[in-house]
């Protein structure tokens, strides 16, 4: 049963993880490179789909390396470990710093109308995204230890 729940935690992982740097790596140069309106315009598009799918699958790595971290001995027990604590550490960073400015672009309701006092949260965007970026990838990596190890 531990390798099949080794297999889903490190799919889960690998998802997260490709998702997020793929999205380091051309969706935010895209944004950067777009008028405020385009960006806002783009970032509503782009949040439709992955706004209630990745939370899903990064908790559920979460939880299935957490019960690896339970479930395994020896040396793959800190490394599932430490992987659902990163994850859980992608999960925070999401929830407590990328969201609430997602929901700052999204209330905006014509991207041709910018309020004149609205400032531009992409470059804090891109700062709370790398961080859950290099979480996620480090977790990867943890998981990817943690299944040789079973």
């Amino acid at each position: 049963m531990n390798e099949v729940l080794g297999v889903v935690a490190l799919l889960g992982s690998g998802v997260t993880a490709g998702v997020l740097f793929a999205v380091a790596l051309s969706v935010l140069p895209a944004l950067f490179a777009m008028e405020t309106g385009t960006y806002v315009h783009a970032h509503k598009l782009l949040g439709r789909n992955w706004d209630p799918t990745m939370p899903v699958i990064v908790l559920s790595s979460t939880l299935v390396n957490g019960v690896l971290a339970v479930t395994v001995s020896g040396t793959g027990r800190p490394l599932f470990a430490a992987s659902a604590v990163l994850l859980l550490g992608v999960s925070g960073v999401s929830h407590l710093c990328n969201v609430p400015i997602n929901r700052r672009v999204k209330a905006i309701t014509d991207p041709a109308v910018i309020p004149a006092d609205w400032e531009d949260p992409r470059p804090l965007w891109r700062k709370f995204h790398y961080l859950r970026t290099v979480l996620s990838v480090v977790a990867l990596v943890f998981t990817a230890a943690g299944v040789t190890a079973i």
